[in-house]
């Protein structure tokens, strides 16, 4: 009988071994293609445009709607560019 000596027994765990090695590879694969696609360049996802552009939109909208005067405004925006 051909095939049945002593070199086939590693066949079956080298199977299942490559097999789940496959599906972890895979796996990787599309966890990463998901987030490479949710994190644009500047760090915001597409579901909006990040923590900083809607601070400053906050802020914005405050200071048109007369609720903080000139220098608050410009002070709170020198803090949230960093600088």
């Amino acid at each position: 009988m051909w095939g049945y000596g002593w070199g086939g027994g590693w066949m079956i765990p080298l199977m299942g071994v490559s097999a789940v090695l496959w599906w972890v590879l895979v796996v990787a694969i599309v966890v990463g293609v998901v987030r490479w696609l949710r994190v644009a360049p500047g760090g915001a996802t597409p579901a909006g445009p990040g923590p900083r552009a809607e601070a400053r939109e906050i802020l914005d909208r405050r200071f048109a709607q007369g609720e903080i005067d000139a220098d608050e405004y410009a002070e709170r925006r020198r803090v949230l560019s960093g600088g």
